[in-house]
């Protein structure tokens, strides 16, 4: 079973969540503020030097800059997630694998501090 694909995805505005249910039963929560935060694009990532690595687990937890409201998210085909932020920003997109690996939850983040 692959447990990078989401079986169900949920955005609360107002609570400000993103929660995604995972094939394996895996249900993660993030806060819209750090799912920003952790935005992937060129942009948010500092440069072309700087893409291709696993997400910053560390951003999950920081406030960003920018506005984290969300106006519109979209499917991209059968691996990822793109937002458009309330500042417009759409750069950003979110694999499946890179969300799961950012998944905030006690057991993930014990599974990645070992």
């Amino acid at each position: 079973m692959n447990s990078t694909k989401p079986s169900n995805i949920k955005i609360d505005r107002p609570a400000s969540t993103l929660t995604i249910t995972w094939v394996d039963g895996h249900v993660s929560a993030y806060p819209l503020s750090g799912i920003r935060a952790a935005c992937p694009c060129v942009e948010c990532r500092g440069g072309h030097a700087n893409m291709g690595g696993p997400p910053d687990r560390a951003a999950i937890h920081r406030i960003p800059t920018g506005s984290f409201e969300v106006k519109s998210a979209q499917k991209m085909g059968n691996y990822a997630l793109q937002f458009t932020w309330g500042d417009d920003h759409d750069g950003g997109i979110y694999t499946w694998r890179d969300l799961r690996g950012l998944c905030p939850c006690a057991e993930c983040e014990a599974d990645h501090g070992k």
